[in-house]
This record gives C-alpha cells, sequence and structure tokens, in this order.
C-alpha cells in the first residue's frame, strides 16, 4: 500500500475564512502526477479563476519528474473538473464582494486520482490575523502550564 499523499495549504487558513469546501479533479499529463505522488508541488499561492465558463487553478507549482526535459516547471492554468451544478454554485458566490476561490488541499484519492480541495474564501483583516496569533499563544501558555503541575 502506498502512503497517502497530503500536500496542504497551511496560509490559506490564516489568510482567509474559508466558507465553503468543493473537491475537483484535475486535468494533468504524466509527469505532473508522478510529481505529486513524490510530493513535489506546491499550493501555497493558488488560486483559482474561470475562463469561458470552466474553471482554472493558477499558480500550483509542480516540481519537474526525473529532470524530464519536455517538462515546465510551472504552468499557467490547470484545469479543474467539477460538474455544472458545481460551477454554477461558485460563480454565483464569486458574485459577493471579496470573494475569492483559494487552493486549500492536493491529494490523492483512493483510486490514486489527483484531487484537489478548493475553498470559497474571503480574505482576513489584520487585526482578525493578530487576534488567531494571540489565541494560539495562549493556548500554548496554557498546555505549558498544564504540563508543569
Amino acid at each position: 500500500m502506498q502512503e497517502k499523499i497530503n500536500i496542504v495549504n497551511k496560509k490559506a487558513k490564516f489568510k482567509y475564512f474559508l466558507l465553503k469546501k468543493y473537491i475537483a479533479g484535475l486535468v494533468l499529463n504524466g509527469p505532473e502526477i508522478k510529481s505529486i505522488r513524490q510530493k513535489k508541488a506546491n499550493i501555497d499561492r493558488a488560486f483559482c479563476t474561470f475562463f469561458n465558463n470552466e474553471l482554472y487553478v493558477n499558480n500550483i507549482i509542480i516540481e519537474s519528474y526525473l529532470n524530464s526535459s519536455s517538462f515546465d516547471k510551472e504552468r499557467n492554468k490547470i484545469k479543474l473538473l467539477l460538474n455544472k451544478n458545481e460551477l454554477n454554485k461558485i460563480k454565483k458566490e464569486l458574485n459577493d464582494v471579496g470573494i475569492t476561490i483559494v487552493a486549500t488541499k492536493l491529494f490523492i484519492n483512493d483510486k490514486g486520482l489527483a484531487k484537489l480541495e478548493i475553498s470559497t474564501a474571503k480574505g482576513k483583516k489584520n487585526y482578525d490575523k493578530r487576534e488567531v496569533i494571540k489565541k494560539r499563544e495562549n493556548k500554548v501558555k496554557i498546555d505549558r502550564i498544564k504540563k508543569s503541575n
């Protein structure tokens, strides 16, 4: 049994309020899926856009597989596979001001297919981010006190 591939965008929860999650398939070629299986992908700056009523993810960095010469390091757009109802729901949500689509997790499912978990998100303000940091630090302090007693 192969190990679980689970590439997470840790910055997404910090920078955004995540609203709704969707799981989409990816249109990839051979070297790209092999690189993902070796965990050589980065989705920290990935976001999604609509083009011709289809959803594409931008800024996914997939490193080359065994120095393949016909393979570029960063493709401009990768098409996402969602059904029409999900695409329409996402489009309606995007009509609100300040809503964006962010890639949160890239994983391989039980059938061996690459899937991307995307979320509609609203950006956090600086004071929201500071509040998250304070809560995290307070939790660490409480855990230390409990451990010492």
